[in-house]
Formats: structure tokens, C-alpha cells, sequence
């Protein structure tokens, strides 16, 4: 994956997402391109074509947040798209390399909690996980890619009935972590790894779509004490750029209570 102008790149994929009728023009019958064409985009914005084919090419890098706001509108994106775009045409975007460490007072804490608990790093790696957390999936183990056994894993696609859910979500997810970073070849890799072997991951990667799960249910049926329906939370972890927590627990008094009680004495 290359991350050569990347907000070029990602006014493309967006404008190809449009269609004309959505925003009051008139498709045609000789059309010859998916979505926007750059001077409909361009009009829609209140720009010249010929400035936002710069912005488009790399050669205007960093326009104004007006500009960048007035094309989030014509392109409708919604509020994580909108600030995603942002992100991307920010001056002094990391480049990120080294080793992912889990501060020893994390692991700490994840192995005292009682629900099964793991942290992630920025490409999806499992990083730290408590003895619950893997009993719910043995992909929840430190060195496994999270992304990755979702994706490929049969077991794992078992395990989540809400699976093509979770799998939009996450990948919406790496997409923001990736283009937060000017480069990071561990995540360009996995990226590329993942379009070769996954048509789920290619085809939700080519829409775009941006922004971190929010807190909700996992439904899951787990191969022991069968259907289980966990509150799904994630803690971004400050100063580990880019590390999160997450947990599930059970609403108490709930079946799924019981069984997750059950996995954990198993």
C-alpha cells in the first residue's frame, strides 16, 4: 500500500462513491467514470477544476480546513470521514517505526481483571491478554494479528455470528490507524497481505469507510458454552501510540453471565 498522497488518493476513492443524482446532476448516458467526475467535485465545492485537480495530484498537499470542508460536504462524508480528510492533509503526519512494548503496569492490570481483556496495538497485533480472553478465542494470544484471524480464521468466523459486523468495523478501524501515519511498513504489509487474501478485506477497504468501534454487543457462539452476548468496550492507552484495551463483560444476571462464569472456571 502506498501512502504517496494519501489525501489524493482518498478524494478519489470518495468521489467515486458518489452519484450523480444524489447531489442534483444529471448522470448522463455517455458517462465513463464510477461517481464525481473532478470538475462536477470541483463545482460542488465552489473551487476551480483546476485547483482541486492540484489538491487531487498531490501538488497542492496542504489546503485550507475551508477547502477541505467544503469538499467533505459535496462528498457528504460523515463526521469520522470529515475529520479523517483533515487528518490526512495535516503538515508533519509520524512515521512510525520501532517495536510495540505494553507498559508492564498495563499487562499488570489486564491479567487482575475478571472479563476477559486483550491490548492491541496499532496494526491489530495482540500485544497482552489475560487467561479469560483466550479461552474465549485462542486468537486472543499475545503474537496472533487480530485483523488477520478475523479474516482468515474459520474458527474465528464461527465464533462471531455478527461477523460481518465486526469485520466492517475493524478494518474501518485500520484504515484510520493506517493513514494516521505518513509511513509505517509493518501496517502497509498487513494492508497489502490482506487485499491479496481476503475479499471481505478488499472490499471493505476500497469503501472507505473510517473510524474506531464504538462501544456495543458482540454476539458470539462459543464452541463450549455456546451463544454469548458480551458489551464490547475499548480504552485507547495514552502515550502508546496507537495501543488500546478492550473488554467484554456480561450484563449481570444474564445467561450469558452464567456461561462466561462457566468458561472462566473451566
Amino acid at each position: 500500500m502506498s501512502r504517496d498522497n494519501a489525501l489524493g488518493a482518498y478524494l478519489r476513492l470518495r468521489r467515486g462513491q458518489v452519484r450523480p443524482e444524489d447531489v442534483g446532476l444529471v448522470p448522463g448516458h455517455r458517462r465513463r467514470v464510477d461517481g464525481l467526475r473532478r470538475e462536477e467535485l470541483a463545482a460542488l465545492a465552489g473551487i476551480s477544476a483546476d485547483y482541486y485537480l492540484r489538491i487531487e495530484q498531490g501538488r497542492t498537499p496542504h489546503p485550507s480546513a475551508q477547502i477541505l470542508g467544503a469538499l467533505a460536504r459535496a462528498l457528504r462524508l460523515d463526521a469520522p470521514a470529515t475529520a479523517h480528510l483533515h487528518e490526512l492533509a495535516r503538515d508533519g503526519r509520524r512515521v512510525y517505526e520501532g517495536v510495540e512494548q505494553v507498559d508492564d503496569q498495563i499487562v499488570a492490570l489486564v491479567d487482575q481483571l475478571n472479563i476477559p481483556a486483550f491490548v492491541a496495538g496499532r496494526c491489530l497485533d495482540c500485544l497482552a491478554s489475560n487467561q479469560l480472553a483466550r479461552a474465549l478465542s485462542p486468537n486472543f494470544t499475545p503474537g496472533r494479528n487480530l485483523l488477520r484471524q478475523l479474516l482468515l480464521d474459520p474458527a474465528e468466523r464461527r465464533l462471531h455470528l455478527d461477523w460481518n459486523e465486526a469485520t466492517a468495523g475493524v478494518v474501518a478501524g485500520i484504515r484510520q490507524s493506517a493513514d494516521g501515519y505518513a509511513a509505517d511498513p509493518r501496517l502497509d504489509a498487513l494492508v497489502d497481505e490482506l487485499c491479496a487474501s481476503s475479499e471481505r478485506f478488499q472490499t471493505l477497504w476500497t469503501q472507505g469507510d473510517v473510524g474506531f468501534r464504538r462501544p456495543g454487543t458482540s454476539h458470539m457462539q462459543h464452541p463450549i458454552v455456546g451463544e454469548l452476548l458480551l458489551h464490547r468496550t475499548r480504552f485507547p492507552i495514552p502515550y502508546s501510540d496507537g495501543q488500546h484495551l478492550q473488554t467484554y463483560h456480561a450484563a449481570p444476571g444474564t445467561e450469558t453471565a452464567v456461561r462466561l462464569a462457566a468458561l472462566a472456571a473451566s
